[in-house]
């Protein structure tokens, strides 16, 4: 698959391309480094440009740890693999493929179990409060899906999760997980770091037993646009390609 894609590196198309599998297969890498996968299941997207609507994602299978620029397969909205190795499993496509379909902004779609925001979602009417500064960046962007209560199995499901999606970027699943959605790779990494670390110190502090402290409401930010506008997910991203090319050099192969 890399021989085939350097041999097709002439076109600024193909360049593009290459530039945002290398993004990914990072992404995929920081992913495992962090825990927020479960061994061989969890799964990320990412729409590509062009007039035919396709998407990269990682095939049925590999752990997040292995996984490289060139072994991204290439999918279209239907399901169907038409570029790469591997398969895609159902319940990712179920998900990806109609939350691409239904809403545009989301053209990278980061669906990962990390440690504290799966455990909030596993407490009944888990929420997180207005409690730390992050919190007046990320409260409303959020969505809750309560309704939740086996894996997405069918189109019809993923619909409905891309309709409560809407507007917001992230969803917390009910006894599930999280889904993220951003403009691209870094927008969306970038929030979903911010989430986790936010849940990780909301979860730690619930552990003295005393109750959560509250910001303002004015102090709410109510920006619903790409994360790095309020952010530096470029620059977090780069700074993760940076260890990954002394540390993994392999994940841009």
């Amino acid at each position: 698959m890399t021989a085939i894609l350097k041999q097709r590196s002439g076109t600024g198309a193909d360049q593009a391309e290459w530039a945002l599998r290398c993004d990914m297969a990072a992404v995929f890498r920081a992913c495992a480094r962090l825990g927020w996968n479960e061994q061989i299941g969890n799964h990320n997207s990412l729409m590509l440009p062009g007039e035919q609507p396709l998407f990269l994602i990682n095939p049925r299978g590999m752990l997040f740890r292995e996984l490289t620029a060139s072994s991204l397969i290439v999918c279209d909205l239907n399901g169907n693999v038409v570029r790469g190795t591997g398969t895609l499993r159902k319940v990712a496509f179920h998900i990806h493929a109609r939350i691409h379909m239904l809403n545009p902004n989301a053209v990278c779609v980061l669906h990962v179990h990390p440690r504290y925001l799966t455990a909030l979602s596993m407490i009944e009417g888990g929420r997180l409060s207005l409690s730390h500064h992050n919190n007046l960046r990320l409260n409303d962007r959020i969505v809750y899906d309560d309704a939740s209560y086996e894996p997405v199995g069918d189109i019809d499901e993923g619909d409905r999760i891309a309709r409560l999606l809407g507007d917001k970027t992230i969803m917390v699943m009910g006894s599930h997980g999280v889904t993220v959605v951003g403009g691209t790779a870094h927008d969306a990494f970038g929030e979903c770091c911010t989430a986790e670390s936010t849940a990780m110190f909301q979860m730690t502090a619930r552990t003295a037993k005393r109750p959560l402290g509250l910001l303002p409401e004015k102090g709410r930010v109510g920006h619903l646009g790409p994360w790095g506008q309020i952010s530096d997910s470029r620059m977090l991203l780069d700074a993760w390609r940076r260890v990954l090319d002394k540390e993994e050099p392999d994940y841009a192969s």
